[in-house]
Order: structure tokens, then sequence, then C-alpha cells
């Protein structure tokens, strides 16, 4: 029954050409040659092939990340004392950095733990679990920051955020061969 409606939905409706406003008439069957020209296109790789190419593009560490989270989260604090002059702004853009990449290095412990076999169901609730510990992490991490860190600075707090949040962009753009050994 589907089947036949869905038949009598391509003879009797069409679609309308934008360009001259009349109707299209609707096909059920794919040309031939449009498959053919799609798979001729397609070779698999030899098993030699795909092992040059992983080792050309090797999958990269996550670890790297929070390594340049770290980084980013010192020049931030170094570059907001020196500016302040007061280390208290330093100390506020270091605890902003950190409050980022201490969740995300236990997210990455907590999601990588196990994953070489196993159920794929149980690998992403692991991830999605590890996340939302992630998450409530660095709200907690944010909301103590006046009682951890004397003299709060609110602005170097939230530099030192942005800094080390704009290393997931730097992570999807550089991969350095050098860091994907950690």
């Amino acid at each position: 029954m589907l089947s036949t409606y869905n038949q009598w939905l391509c003879k009797n409706l069409g679609r309308r050409s934008l360009a001259t406003g009349y109707r299209i008439p609707m096909t059920t069957n794919a040309l031939d040659s449009e498959m053919d020209a799609e798979d001729s296109d397609f070779k698999p790789l030899t098993a030699e092939q795909a092992r040059q190419l992983r080792e050309a593009n090797p999958e990269p560490s996550p670890w790297w990340v929070i390594v340049a989270q770290v980084a980013a989260g010192l020049v931030a604090a170094g570059a907001a004392w020196m500016w302040t002059g007061r280390a208290s702004a330093g100390m506020s853009a270091l605890y902003g950095a950190m409050a980022i990449a201490i969740p995300a290095a236990l997210f990455v412990r907590g999601a990588m733990r196990g994953t070489q076999a196993g159920n794929q169901s149980a690998s992403m609730l692991r991830f999605f679990v590890w996340e939302l510990i992630k998450l409530a992490l660095t709200i907690a991490f944010l909301a103590a920051a006046p009682w951890v860190v004397g003299g709060l600075s609110w602005l170097a707090l939230l530099v030192g955020v942005v800094a080390a949040l704009k290393m997931y962009w730097v992570a999807l753009r550089v991969r350095p061969r050098l860091l994907n050994r950690i």
C-alpha cells in the first residue's frame, strides 16, 4: 500500500521548476548512468595503502588539548598580572583556565577508559555521563571562585576561561606531530 501511494505521489504531484513554473514529473528510479558515475570514482584501499594512510595521519591524542589549555592559562595569567600589576588578577586568570582544563582532563580520562573493545552503546553512555560530569565540575569551579581566589578579578577569570576554551578550536585547526605523541 505504501509503495503504491509513493508511486501515485511521484506520478501526480511532481515538483515545479523555479525557472519556468511548469511541473517536472518525479520518477521512482534513478538513472543508471548517474549511479555508475558515482561508483566508478570509488576504489577501495589495499591493506598496505590503509596502513600508510594511518601512519601519515595519526589519530591525535586528546591530552595535547589539555596541555594547550594549561599553557594558555599560564599565558593569560602572566598577561593579566603584567597588565594590572596585581598578582590576584593573574591568579584569577589561571583559576579560570584551570576551571576548564581540570574537568576536561577528568573527562578525557573517564571517557577514554575501556575504549579498545566493548559495547558501542556503553561507550556512548560513558561519553555522555563524563560530559555531564565535566559540565557540572566546571560550573562548580566557577561558582566557588569568589571563595577560592582572594581578590578575584572577574574579567581576568573570564579571560582565562576564554583562553582555555579557544584551545578546542585550535585543536581542530592544528594537529602538531610533536604534541600528538603525548
